[in-house]
């Protein structure tokens, strides 16, 4: 037995998960027709499907060598990851990038090189969280990839522009799975509780219930599967309620998972959401409305009641990242800040401490000054190119870079505003059609008071039929 068996396949397919294998682990879809979503990646030919499911020899070795998966927690990365091995007979090796260090790269790139050349054998290298990877590490993978000893897929939640070395993305194919839907889950959800493979018929699942779980995964399938595995391991233990309310009995009717079942099993309250959303929809709106108003205590009530429900932290960050933009605005640009740090540390830390993070954004943005100039000027803006009031870019304006440009008018009798006074270069800069155009106007609240007041000087510089303006400082 060689040091990967732990983590390794034959050629003859991944082997089945035990019954003891979590829920997810059984549910792991076997073919491409049981994925949820990504359906954006499986089209007929995409070089997803050339590399799950090759036609022949030809279209194998036209199959990208190298694929980068970034997406959300729970949308499949694994999953397809598996399913290139399975599928089309590869060899199957797992690294975890948290725990396997140069050493292990280079012995399972060794161990794929030699079994590739003595009987023709593909591996497959699966590395997930790639992005906790070094430089040292990721660049230990670039000769199997540029020589095809191994078929690399790199999972990642994280931005690979910024998390996977460049010379590693560049021979990469980056594939970016989109969060699953609602519809998506309740599909794996439904499916986990008839199959073989899941609770065989074991239980059935209420519809308050079913809808607590979909509100509680956020889009994370391994997540809602996790979760239901959990609610149905409770209500077998103890019995449970029958639907036609006898009594439990090997062989009967399968036991009830109701919401209180769910509850109890994740220790999560569902403060009463009713089963069509309305009221999930509500108190968001209602959190919304509170932070806008600049009524603190109101807004933190209603963030409770999405935390004790188990919304997702990562929507109600997004939520907040948004209001500072569209509420607060230009009256404390800080406060965006504040949102997307909180945003990120909520990514990064989880519950229940993310509870904390998004507590202190939502008192910097319902205490902040309010201004949606800055939303009312790009949709003012907008309105007018999609009413089709757009014009030529002026000719001192232009690109003057490219050879020739010149010669045409590009960029003639353009004033390099740090050459001017205050640099502000009193010049035209909006299409002929459009001069005199507003679409930004600021309040006189907070910080952008002084705004308007710096604009108000810097319009009159720019308006050629100004005498000029005092100094804009």
């Amino acid at each position: 037995m060689d040091l990967f068996d732990a983590v390794t396949s034959t050629a003859q397919g991944l082997p089945a998960p035990g019954a003891g294998a979590p829920l997810a682990v059984r549910m792991r879809p076997r073919t491409l027709a049981e994925v949820a979503g990504q359906g954006h990646l499986l089209v007929p030919g995409s070089p997803l499907r050339r590399l799950v499911e090759p036609a022949d020899d030809a279209a194998r070795r036209a199959a990208p060598s190298s694929v980068v998966l970034w997406g959300p927690p729970g949308t499949g990365k694994t999953t397809l990851a598996y399913l290139v091995a399975s599928t089309s007979g590869r060899r199957f090796v797992e690294l975890s990038a948290v725990t396997a260090g140069v050493k292990d790269v280079r012995a399972v790139v060794e161990d794929a090189r030699r079994r590739l050349a003595a009987d023709g054998s593909e591996t497959v290298l699966f590395i997930d969280e790639v992005h906790r990877f070094t430089k040292a590490q990721q660049d230990a993978l670039l000769p199997s990839v540029e020589n095809r000893w191994v078929t690399l897929v790199a999972a990642t939640t994280e931005n690979p522009s910024f998390s996977v070395n460049s010379p590693l993305l560049s021979r990469s194919l980056l594939l970016t799975l989109q969060p699953l839907t609602t519809d998506d889950v309740r599909t794996l959800l439904q499916r986990a509780v008839v199959d073989e493979r899941g609770l065989a018929g074991a239980v059935t699942l209420e519809d308050d219930a079913l809808d607590h779980l979909l509100r509680l995964a956020g889009g994370d399938a391994r997540k809602a599967l996790t979760v239901l595995e959990a609610a149905a391991g409770a209500a077998l233990a103890d019995g449970g309620a029958r639907p036609d309310g006898d009594a439990p009995a090997d062989g009967g009717a399968p036991v009830v998972v109701d919401l209180a079942t769910v509850e109890r099993a994740i220790d999560v309250a569902a403060v009463r959401y009713d089963r069509d959303g309305d009221q999930h929809y509500d108190v968001v709106s209602a959190f919304i409305k509170s932070v806008r108003g600049s009524d603190v205590d109101a807004a933190l009530h209603y963030l409770a009641r999405m935390v004790a429900a188990g919304e997702d932290p990562r929507f109600i960050a997004r939520r907040i990242v948004i209001s500072a933009a569209e509420d607060v605005g230009m009256a404390d640009p800080s406060a965006l800040q504040t949102a997307v740090a909180a945003a990120q540390a909520v990514a990064l830390i989880g519950m229940p401490e993310a509870r904390i993070i998004l507590a202190e954004a939502v008192v910097h943005l319902a205490t902040a000054p309010k201004s949606n100039a800055a939303y009312l000027g790009i949709d003012r803006a907008l309105a007018d190119v999609r009413a089709g009031r757009l014009g030529t870019v002026p000719p001192h304006l232009r690109d003057a870079h490219y050879a020739g440009a010149q010669g045409i008018g590009h960029g003639k009798g353009y004033v390099y505003a740090h050459d001017a006074p205050h640099a502000v270069a009193a010049q035209q800069y909006l299409p002929d059609d459009l001069v005199g155009s507003r679409y930004y106007e600021p309040s006189d609240r907070g910080f952008e008071r002084s705004v308007g007041e710096r604009l108000a000087r810097i319009r009159s510089i720019l308006d050629p039929s100004s005498g000029g303006a005092p100094p804009v400082g």
